[in-house]
Parts: C-alpha cells; sequence; structure tokens
C-alpha cells in the first residue's frame, strides 16, 4: 500500500520479543520485521519507498501493560499483587520517548535498519514495591513462552551491529537494493554483544 502511494518511508514498530523469539507473539514480530526489511527489495517498483524497523520494550502504562493492571487490582482492594518470578526483569519506555524515538529514526532511515534506543531495565519486583508499595507479593511462577530476561539484540546480529550513542542500529545483512549505502555515524559492536536485561544484574 505504501508503494502503490508513493509513502516515502515506512517504520515498524517492533518489540524486545522478536529478538530470540519464545512463543508466538515473538515469532510473528521477528517475521515481520524480516518482511519489513526484505521490502526494500520492491525498489524497482519505488525507488523513493524505504523500510526500517524500530524495536523498544515496554511502554509504562501503555494498554495490557503490568502498571494499569496492577492499578486495578488496587482500585478492588486486592490482598496481594502476582508476579510470575521475582528474578524477572523487563525493558522499560515511556510513551513520549517511543514518538520521539521513531520520529528520529525516520529522519536518520536509509531503509532496511533495526533502530534499538538505550532504555533503562529493572527487575519486575523492585518495579511493583515503587509503584504499589506495602503490597503483599505473591510469586505465581513463570507462564508458558515467557522469558525470564529479554533481549533487544542478539550475538548473531552484534556483526551487523553499531552504537551509535543513545541507540544501537543493526545493519541489514543483506541490502542489495542499496549499494552505496550511508556511512553509519557510530561504532561497530564487540563480535560476542548482546544487548540482554540480566547482564545489568551480573
Amino acid at each position: 500500500a505504501c508503494i502503490e502511494n508513493n509513502v516515502k518511508k515506512i517504520i515498524a514498530l517492533s518489540t524486545d520479543k522478536a529478538a530470540n523469539p519464545a512463543n508466538l507473539y515473538g515469532a510473528t514480530k521477528l517475521c515481520s520485521d524480516k518482511l519489513f526489511i526484505n521490502a526494500n527489495y520492491l525498489l524497482s517498483r519505488s525507488e523513493d519507498t524505504k523500510f526500517s524497523v524500530v524495536r523498544y520494550g515496554n511502554v509504562v502504562g501503555s494498554r495490557g501493560s503490568v502498571l494499569p493492571y496492577f492499578k486495578s487490582l488496587i482500585e478492588k482492594n486486592a490482598k496481594s499483587l502476582p508476579i510470575t518470578d521475582e528474578r524477572m526483569t523487563r525493558f522499560w519506555i515511556e510513551l513520549e520517548q517511543c514518538v520521539e524515538f521513531v520520529l528520529s529514526s525516520l529522519d536518520d532511515m536509509s531503509g532496511g535498519e533495526i533502530y534499538v534506543p538505550k532504555i533503562p531495565s529493572m527487575k519486575i519486583i523492585d518495579f511493583i514495591t515503587n509503584v504499589c508499595p506495602n503490597k503483599k507479593i505473591v510469586e505465581i511462577g513463570i507462564r508458558p513462552g515467557e522469558k525470564l530476561h529479554e533481549i533487544m539484540i542478539t550475538k548473531d546480529d552484534a556483526r551487523y551491529t553499531y552504537d551509535c550513542n543513545d541507540k544501537y542500529i543493526i545493519e541489514p545483512s543483506i541490502h542489495g537494493w542499496d549499494e552505496e549505502r550511508k556511512e553509519i555515524d557510530g561504532t561497530k559492536v564487540k563480535e560476542n554483544f548482546e544487548y540482554v536485561v540480566h547482564l545489568i544484574f551480573i
């Protein structure tokens, strides 16, 4: 649709669950990432249309996130709050940050990049005790398809990843649609680099 209507730049909104997916949701997000990146091969029909991806973590307060869920439990006078595992960690980002990051990525993109912001992360237990102090916490166990620690960039993607101050940029592994790409203003990460929450706590 974007190509047919001569839209110049398109960015797909991805998630940390797309990196090394453990459930169907993550797998479909990874599939979306791959489809968008490879959509750049359709440029023979519209040389001006570019496709890229942004990938970030949990949006604080968004629909379906834990904050509204816990607030609803408190409003119902729940005696305790459930968490799956006290060791669990997650990336966090505010809605305003998401919007700004998408817009800056749109401005920067050449086509085929995955943009990953450097954002805060913390243990779920710390998040809950700060947002909902003085509430009893009950551990209920990890659900099927749920990860203990999320990851944004895998070791396999490290060979294509650049550290660019406040973000990482994953270049496409193949970019035959654009052999004269502009040089990324950043530093190539080390071979075994991975952007994963739990490394912060080791």
